[in-house]
């Protein structure tokens, strides 16, 4: 029988997130983490891979949140969907944070429900008056229904809307200003989708509101081209970090100083070690600014 979750709090170590590297939790992984110990900050996980009342993945991860701290990341909510909320899905995600106190929550700028069907993949929105309501009008429930504060991701894009009549940090800011909600800044999306649209990175990251990120993603992409024959990048999750979002990773850390930082790789899943080392990277970015921030303190 699974142990009731409320006699498990006074054995866990504090939710929040320190701001260190973290990965995502995969079951394949567990067994050595919790065997090694692992020196990292924290755990990311689907909250969608624990709807279920019990069984063996609740009991994997009560182990796990003993140790670590972790946050819950959604990727079904639909968010940006034209029709209302899942008020099913919404009471789980809500039930999921009460039970595991995780130190983020966080879900997707994306749309992936139609009537009663749902899609394996994150839909990109129009950033146009109608669906920034939309989005807020579903964000203020989320967070009134799970009772805390949301974290939302900006996309990885491969098309524009020729409706959208304001550009996505626009959306974002919009967004944020309107709900209080707090803002997912994923650089491996930003590197993708201005990639694809022929944009600057570094010009949309020195306008992002970095004042509303509580955390970073970084993750792998898996380079193409397009019809035309120009680069067309696919946020894949299934290698490694590249240089290119290294790079732009520090200097986003160089600008706003340590945050929680999560390296995603959810396809193609390596071996622990190898996602343990991406993870120890991005701590020594995160720990060389900690300490260049604390030389200017004193």
């Amino acid at each position: 029988m699974l142990s009731d979750p409320a006699q498990n709090k006074s054995s866990r170590v504090e939710a929040a997130i320190p701001a260190r590297a973290g990965a995502g939790l995969k079951p394949e992984h567990i067994a050595e983490i919790l065997e090694t110990r692992a020196d990292i900050g924290f755990f990311e996980v689907h909250a969608e891979n624990y709807m279920g009342a019990g069984g063996m993945p609740h009991r994997q991860l009560e182990d796990i949140r003993k140790d670590y701290p972790v946050s819950l990341h959604g990727v079904g909510l639909s968010i940006g969907g034209e029709t209302a909320l899942d008020k099913a899905h919404l009471q789980r995600l809500a039930e999921l944070n009460k039970r595991y106190e995780p130190g983020l929550f966080s879900e997707h700028l994306a749309w992936s429900t139609h009537d009663t069907t749902y899609f394996n993949d994150l839909l990109p929105v129009p950033y146009d008056q109608a669906t920034l309501d939309r989005v807020c009008d579903h964000i203020d429930e989320v967070q009134d229904v799970v009772g805390r504060r949301m974290l939302l991701e900006n996309p990885s894009t491969y098309i524009a809307f020729e409706r959208s009549t304001m550009s996505e940090l626009d959306f974002l800011k919009a967004i944020a200003r309107r709900t209080g909600c707090g803002l997912l800044l994923d650089v491996n999306n930003v590197h993708v989708s201005c990639t694809n649209h022929e944009r600057s990175a570094e010009d949309y990251l020195s306008e992002f509101p970095m004042a509303e990120v509580g955390e970073i993603h970084l993750g792998g992409h898996a380079p193409d081209m397009d019809d035309a024959g120009r680069p067309l990048l696919i946020d894949a999750h299934d290698r490694e970090v590249d240089e290119a979002v290294w790079a732009l990773y520090e200097q986003v850390i160089a600008h706003v100083g340590p945050v929680p930082t999560l390296v995603e790789w959810d396809n193609d899943i390596p071996a622990w070690p190898v996602l343990l080392k991406e993870a120890q990277a991005a701590d020594q970015i995160l720990a060389r600014h900690r300490s260049a921030n604390y030389r200017q303190a004193v």
